[in-house]
């Protein structure tokens, strides 16, 4: 795949990112200027992330079914088209909806950008891009808190957090106008159709599972959001079960043949109970408890956002050197980092940039690492099957860990919140400790050999055959 392609391919994932990024640094602005309750502005931040994980099992098997660069496409324009209604929203019920259907799009084309990686670009420079796709992360984390704070400190023609949330529309269209330089990939052949009874029993689930984890610590947790849970848990148990049976399942069984993928998706889940909920809390702490304007919060926490970037660079050489005990590294440095963070904010400037940018730089590492070692081992045929789980995954560890994190905030502040963090980044540690017993560093380096050595197996030559050629 060329650099252009990758480009248009990874701006998915930079603007569902900066979506997440620019609305935390907004928030408190959007409920002054629409005069809404705090519940109303949580649910303005949180109901992107309740459809976008959502829908992501079922985006990836239609992008088997229907070609991942028509889904990438559709889930874009949907994307735009709600990141622009999201601007102009004139009150907050609008900008809700707008919101909930802008993840919905963001979900649609995620999957479709771990499958084409994995099935359209080299076995030798997969990593490297997946690499790319780390990185991409960390700039959308910088560029999204450091536009947002410039807008609103300027404030232009009073539309500060306007513009911000339309900051994505330029992106979209950018990628839209050029994605006919994306292969037309899909599934292997006789994908078939999707499964219906999966489809509903999943997403049904994940709305049960992700809507009370979203809302009920503003609403007291009433007895609702305990029903729902329970509800949830023995849907997507049955969806677990159905996918053994099923002609043509959502989830291939052998996607999780291999243990570092069951071991990989759960470390995954472990460390995004710690990652959002810490820069959420540490956006929002430095905002309200510490009075700082919008702006210098997001230059507070750009060293973060730094860190993220490089880490991200050296991301492959760490998988290739250390295997999956780099990603036990990283899990445990930010559980350090976090136990520093409370410190830190009573101290001078520089010491707190030196933190963060650790704790960036651990982040980086991690999330380029974790795919690129996960994905490893899954067959071709089965990767858009990963490619939904793994941020299924991401979505889920962090609706959980924000929803956690925020009810320890409430109760003991901001020094018991950072505990908890360094607790789920220790037990993200533990995780992936175990991941590298059960795939040894040394295998790791002889695979990145072989890979180095031969540009394509016979799978991936198999299957580059059927996505037809790429466009020059």
């Amino acid at each position: 795949m060329r650099p252009a392609a990758q480009a248009v391919l990874l701006s998915g994932t930079f603007v569902q990112l900066m979506s997440v990024t620019v609305m935390q640094l907004a928030v408190p602005r959007i409920r002054h200027d629409l005069a809404a309750c705090s519940g109303a502005g949580q649910l303005a931040l949180a109901g992107y992330t309740l459809t976008y994980a959502c829908v992501l099992i079922t985006a990836a098997r239609l992008g088997d079914r229907f070609g991942y660069r028509r889904l990438f496409g559709i889930g874009t324009t949907v994307f735009t088209a709600a990141s622009l209604a999201a601007a102009a929203a004139p009150e907050v019920g609008t900008l809700v909806v707008a919101r909930l259907v802008q993840g919905a799009g963001s979900g649609l084309v995620a999957p479709q950008v771990l499958s084409l990686i994995q099935t359209a670009v080299a076995a030798d420079r997969r990593a490297g891009v997946l690499g790319r796709y780390g990185a991409t992360m960390a700039v959308a984390s910088l560029a999204g808190p450091l536009c947002c704070g410039v807008l609103l400190h300027l404030d232009p023609f009073g539309s500060g957090w306007r513009v911000a949330l339309a900051l994505p529309v330029p992106v979209g269209l950018a990628a839209l106008a050029a994605i006919r330089l994306l292969p037309e990939g899909r599934g292997p052949t006789g994908a078939g159709r999707v499964d219906p009874v999966g489809a509903v029993s999943s997403l049904t689930g994940l709305v049960l599972l992700v809507l009370p984890l979203t809302l009920g610590q503003d609403a007291g947790w009433p007895v609702w959001t305990w029903l729902s849970l329970v509800l949830a848990v023995g849907l997507l148990v049955a969806f677990g079960a159905s996918q053994r049976r099923a002609r043509h399942p959502l989830v291939r069984p052998e996607a999780l043949t291999a243990a570092t993928t069951r071991w990989g998706i759960g470390a995954v889940l472990l460390f995004n109970a710690g990652i959002p909920s810490f820069s959420l809390l540490l956006s929002l702490h430095l905002q309200g408890a510490l009075n700082r304007e919008p702006l210098v919060t997001a230059l507070t926490v750009a060293p973060y956002a730094v860190g993220a970037l490089l880490g991200s660079r050296v991301a492959e050489a760490a998988a290739c050197r250390f295997g999956a005990a780099a990603l036990t590294a990283a899990s445990g440095g930010l559980a350090v980092v976090s136990l520093l963070v409370i410190p830190a904010l009573s101290g001078s400037a520089p010491v707190l940039w030196v933190v963060l940018g650790a704790g960036g730089f651990a982040f980086g590492v991690f999330t380029a690492s974790a795919f690129s070692l996960v994905l490893r081992r899954v067959p071709a045929h089965a990767a858009s099957s990963v490619s939904g789980l793994l941020p299924t995954a991401q979505q889920l560890g962090g609706t959980l860990g924000v929803a956690l994190a925020g009810a320890v905030y409430t109760v003991g502040a901001m020094g018991a919140a950072m505990v908890y963090e360094a607790v789920v980044f220790l037990l993200a540690a533990a995780s992936t400790a175990r991941l590298h017993r059960r795939c040894p560093t040394v295998e790791i380096r002889r695979s990145y050999r072989r890979t180095r050595r031969a540009p394509l197996g016979r799978e991936q030559e198999r299957h580059g055959q059927e996505l037809g050629r790429q466009p020059r």
